[in-house]
């Protein structure tokens, strides 16, 4: 795989916050596979004068197909804060998704029980009382046609809105795995180029772009307590 450039939005002495590209792991275990932690601390390697490990830590994830916004913390510190605001849902996280059909209701907010299949790397939704199960909710709301992040071409390389998709704006209240994914899925409303839970893909395809973009990230600045809101467009 291509080693991607690296794109930085803001850094200082307590964060770092960059552009994740489609189709990179934010942290990956394996051998010679780049991610975005190996990446950003080779460049934080060439700009600090120590030859020490750089800390780094890894405040929040998307998904590998998934291109975004990340912040990442500098200092132990920075991370314990950074931490605490996820964990209290003051972090503001938004994605822009293209879907197969259209939801019911142009304005909505969904709440499910999910539950991981740590075998298959995929959820599912399922009843409160299952083992393992986690509360997942988000709000979504359609897109004027013609205004949207995929409609001005910035989304994905290798597709073309139609009349039958629609792109949906989403704010996340909670951060489970493939919640996004699983919940459009759950309402018949799958993502394009989503090859684990949209049926209709031609799984022997192999160039395919998952159509869901982090694009705006909100917090607070872990030491001056700073709003700080980062966007794509």
């Amino acid at each position: 795989m291509k080693t991607p450039n690296l794109q930085v939005f803001y850094e200082d002495h307590d964060i770092l916050v960059c552009l994740k590209p489609a189709k990179i792991a934010t942290q990956c275990s394996k051998i010679n596979c780049p991610d975005m932690v190996s990446l950003l601390k080779n460049h934080l390697r060439q700009t600090c004068s120590t030859s020490t490990e750089p800390y780094l830590a890894v405040i929040h994830r998307l998904d590998q197909p998934v291109k975004g916004i990340l912040v990442f913390a500098k200092t132990p510190s920075a991370a314990k804060e950074l931490n605490h605001q996820l964990q209290h849902q003051e972090f503001g996280k938004y994605y822009r998704a293209l879907v197969n059909g259209t939801p019911t209701e142009t304005e909505g907010v969904l709440e499910n029980y999910l539950v991981k299949d740590s075998r298959t790397n995929t959820s599912k939704i399922c009843s409160k009382n299952i083992p393992g199960s986690k509360l997942a909710r988000l709000h979504y709301k359609t897109v004027e046609k013609g205004q949207g992040f995929f409609n001005l071409g910035r989304g994905i390389s290798h597709f073309t809105p139609s009349p039958s998709t629609t792109e949906l704006d989403i704010r996340l209240d909670t951060g489970r795995h493939h919640q996004i994914r699983v919940q459009l899925a759950g309402i018949g409303c799958p993502i394009i180029g989503d090859t684990k839970y949209n049926s209709s893909i031609d799984t022997h395809k192999k160039e395919q772009d998952l159509c869901l973009c982090a694009y705006k990230l909100e917090f607070r600045h872990p030491k001056t307590y700073e709003h700080m809101c980062f966007k794509i467009f």
